[in-house]
């Protein structure tokens, strides 16, 4: 059957860029990305909220093969991470290959053809290889609050802010006190009249060594890149150590999480010296359950007048207030919605249905029967299919080690099969089931079996109470492991 690409890429974030990148380097020009955005960024386009920036290193939050000299501090913010990606679609030619404002709605294997038919708002397209690289933090989950759509007021999601909307002199509050939330609530509470931060679970916070990158460092990155190379190193180095050794390792230097929890909570001791506010702050649960962050200003905002945190449970939300199971009604204008992304559940990985062998739909035989892969990207039950950011593929010290290696299996995958001349490449079972018995096995050693997380309401859980958002392994292990998994772990039929 006469295919319309070769390659279909879904999503235009980091990922899709990575396997577009890779696929250019290895001869491949015939390929799509598509993306129902107007533009290049994925997660960072959408992020736009007041204080937006990464939470890890700059040096770290970058492409190893394309270091960017020009981060102005140490923690990127939004608007650069955005520019980066514009830098990278255009310096590695992708612009062409791109197709945005296409949202993928559905995709079919067609058995007979061994083709990909790939439904989107704007028709369809046939394609050989199918690439669904939609990162995790996509779709924003509202929280589910009686009387939430009744509310007479402005609701605006952290992931989808309305910059046209007035905060200066209302009544806000914020609901949720996750990453998003630990950033934005600092920019608004001193603008708001009064701001209500409603809280289920503290986070654990690291203070932040933020500061401003001086222009005559960002010039000697640019003359003498091994020096950037070098500082890449080592916050990668210390990033690993705290992410994957303390979390990944727990259970053999859980010392090491101790350690780290008392760093937080010194950080929390010196910032807030209200003790009854402080209990309130602390999280019950052990370091790495669910994701930290950095911030030096987050807890201060607590000791406002103008601010009060909210630790009481939602009961029901009005046309003009929030009441709390206490019985107490507060009186708001606008409600921010820091609630996450969906995740683990259907419709949000794959981020769209993915119908593959007998009719068989990824996202709900998962859901049905636990998530399962094969290195992070791989199922039997689809052929000439790969999920960039899939079950047990989150580790190591940047999202961009994850994006490298991910995208690495894949377009080898991709090559030998262009070599081969096959028109169908699958994982077998046998090295599939075992990838995915290694990993739940492994996540026996790790924090998240700790019985502590259970009081955590992270989104690295799923409904089966297992963590699969996790590769229990090092980033570094990841890495060279894509690039080092026997290919006849596949079966290629010409």
């Amino acid at each position: 059957m006469k295919v319309d690409h070769e390659v279909v890429v879904v999503g235009a974030g980091f990922s899709g860029l990575c396997v577009g990148i890779r696929l250019r380097e290895k001869g491949v020009r015939d390929f799509v990305i598509l993306d129902a955005a107007d533009g290049v960024g994925g997660v960072w386009r959408h992020n736009t909220y007041p204080g937006v920036a990464v939470d890890i290193p700059s040096t770290t939050y970058c492409y190893s093969f394309e270091p960017n000299p020009a981060w102005t501090r140490s923690f990127a913010p939004g608007a650069e991470v955005r520019a980066y990606a514009e830098h990278c679609a255009d310096k590695y030619r992708l612009r062409s290959h791109l197709r945005l404002g296409t949202k993928v709605e559905r995709a079919v294997f067609d058995e007979g053809a061994d083709v990909w038919r790939v439904h989107t708002d704007r028709g369809e397209v046939v394609a050989r290889f199918l690439i669904a690289a939609v990162g995790p933090l996509d779709q924003p989950k509202n929280p589910d609050i009686p009387g939430i759509e009744t509310f007479a007021g402005k609701v605006v999601h952290t992931a989808r802010w309305d910059h046209g909307h007035e905060l200066r002199g209302e009544r806000v509050a914020v609901i949720g006190t996750g990453a998003s939330g630990l950033q934005v609530i600092p920019e608004i509470a001193p603008v708001a009249a009064h701001l209500d931060v409603y809280q289920r679970t503290p986070i654990w916070v690291f203070p932040k060594v933020d500061f401003a990158i001086p222009r005559g460092v960002r010039a000697l990155f640019r003359a003498v890149p091994p020096v950037q190379w070098l500082a890449r190193a080592v916050t990668t180095v210390a990033s690993e150590v705290i992410m994957v050794l303390g979390i990944v390792h727990y259970s053999r230097v859980p010392f090491l999480v101790r350690a780290t929890e008392m760093i937080c909570r010194a950080h929390l001791r010196r910032q807030v010296p209200d003790r009854r506010l402080r209990r309130a702050l602390t999280p019950r649960y052990g370091f790495g359950c669910k994701r930290p962050s950095f911030s030096n200003r987050y807890f201060p905002t607590f000791m406002r007048d103008d601010v009060e945190l909210v630790t009481d449970r939602i009961e029901r939300i009005t046309e003009h207030a929030i009441v709390t199971r206490d019985g107490r009604e507060r009186e708001i204008d606008t409600l921010v919605l820091a609630t996450g992304f969906k995740t683990l559940e259907i419709g949000a990985m794959p981020a769209f249905p993915v119908v593959g062998l007998g009719g068989v739909e990824l996202g709900a035989y998962w859901d049905e029967h636990r998530y399962q892969t094969y290195e992070g990207v791989a199922s039997p039950l689809a052929p000439n299919f790969w999920l960039m950011n899939g079950p047990y593929t989150v580790t190591g010290a940047s999202w961009f080690s994850i994006i490298e290696a991910g995208s690495t299996h894949i377009v080898r995958c991709v090559a030998e099969a262009r070599r081969r001349r096959a028109v169908r490449t699958v994982v077998r079972r046998p090295p599939h089931d075992d990838f995915t018995a290694r990993m739940r096995d492994r996540m026996k050693g790790t924090i998240l079996a700790q019985p502590s997380c259970a009081r955590s309401n992270s989104y690295y859980f799923d409904r089966h109470g297992d963590a699969p958002y996790v590769r229990p392994q090092s980033g570094f292990y990841v890495q060279r492991r894509s690039r080092t998994f026997d290919l006849d772990d596949y079966e290629f039929t010409v």
